[in-house]
């Protein structure tokens, strides 16, 4: 499926530059949430037939990124799926994350700032950092605040080389940059953004080279090894793969991202990359500014977020920027709308 052909898939009002707070949901994914709330509301279904969504929503996730589905764990927020990973480095490591990191990747270690050494270093300056030395990396593939894209492969060489686990943070770039997951030890990705998912989807990549280190310490019936015979009873039977770190599902979610993800995977993350870095290179150009590697472009705020919501301009203010973001329901029409409202 192109782009041209997706695009009607979706109802976005004029001017939405805002996926990188939320992305918008294609047709599919907003019938299916709807059909579901239909039959709650009268009791015509059981839960199970909203769990299996989650297990298709695994499945197409596994595939979008390039990693068999028994190495994806499913939950409901980036730091609820970090949090075991942090609890399980040992006592006394030196975890680095670039100082601009957001929240969701930094709490998490943080929150063990009584046993952990935990540095922040400007973005530019984390691959150095790694090679002096460290236990951990934790970084966001494409930075929320800024756009930044990451020397991903530049990060992992580093941290291979002093034995550092890589954690990666993919929810600004997972539904648009193409990025090998497996070359990291962990990689969260909170699925509301850019892969247009409802709220309360998210999902982790856990390479068995570390798995057997960290404890499920969130784990319930959803993590057992047969899900319908883990309600009950004092015996533990966790799952042998990445599914032993699942949280019960938020049903709802669940629905809407397994027929999101269907289209993304129509369509291709391929082509939705060069789809939303040409529309953000268009912006750029129209800024004067040099073609770059994000869907992301940040502007200085200034005077100017009066005229862009008269204009229905819908943008974030980051780091006392503005941040535009482009995705596959944006076009040519919206960049031209919101250069014209900066330019008045």
């Amino acid at each position: 499926m192109g782009i041209t052909e997706a695009q009607p898939l979706w109802t976005a009002l004029p001017g939405w530059l805002n996926t990188a707070s939320y992305g918008l949901p294609p047709e599919p994914s907003w019938n299916a949430v709807q059909d579901a709330l239909a039959d709650w509301r009268v009791g015509a279904t059981s839960s199970a037939a909203w769990e299996e969504a989650t297990g298709a929503a695994r499945v197409t996730f596994a595939r979008l990124i390039g990693a068999p589905s028994r190495d994806v764990a499913v939950g409901a927020q980036v730091s609820q799926l970090l949090a075991p990973v942090a609890t399980a480095v040992r006592d006394g490591a030196r975890v680095v994350v670039p100082e601009v990191e957001f929240a969701s990747n930094l709490f998490p270690w943080l929150v063990h700032g009584d046993r952990l050494d935990v540095v922040t270093v400007p973005t530019g300056r984390l691959v150095e950092t790694v090679a002096a030395g460290c236990d951990v990396v934790a970084f966001s593939l494409v930075q929320s605040a800024t756009g930044e894209v990451a020397e991903y492969r530049s990060i992992v060489a580093a941290a291979r080389d002093v034995e550092a686990m890589v954690v990666v943070d993919a929810s600004q770039g997972c539904g648009w940059l193409p990025c090998d997951p497996t070359l990291a030890d962990v990689v969260v990705v909170a699925a509301y953004k850019w892969l247009m998912c409802p709220r309360g989807a998210a999902f982790a990549y856990l390479s068995p080279r570390i798995r057997d280190s960290v404890r499920a310490i969130a784990a319930g019936w959803f993590a057992g090894a047969d899900v319908r015979e883990s309600f009950y009873g004092p015996a533990m039977r966790l799952a042998g793969d990445a599914r032993r770190f699942d949280v019960s599902p938020a049903w709802f979610s669940w629905v809407g991202a397994a027929s999101a993800l269907e289209v993304v995977e129509r369509i291709g993350v391929a082509a939705i990359h060069d789809h939303d870095v040409g529309l953000a290179n268009r912006f750029r150009a129209g800024l004067g500014r040099p073609p770059g590697d994000s869907a992301i472009v940040t502007v200085d705020a200034g005077a100017a977020e009066p005229a862009l919501a008269a204009a229905g301009v819908r943008m974030a203010v980051r780091a006392g920027r503005l941040r535009a973001s482009f995705h596959v329901y944006n076009t040519e029409a919206d960049v031209d709308r919101a250069l014209d409202a900066l330019a008045g």
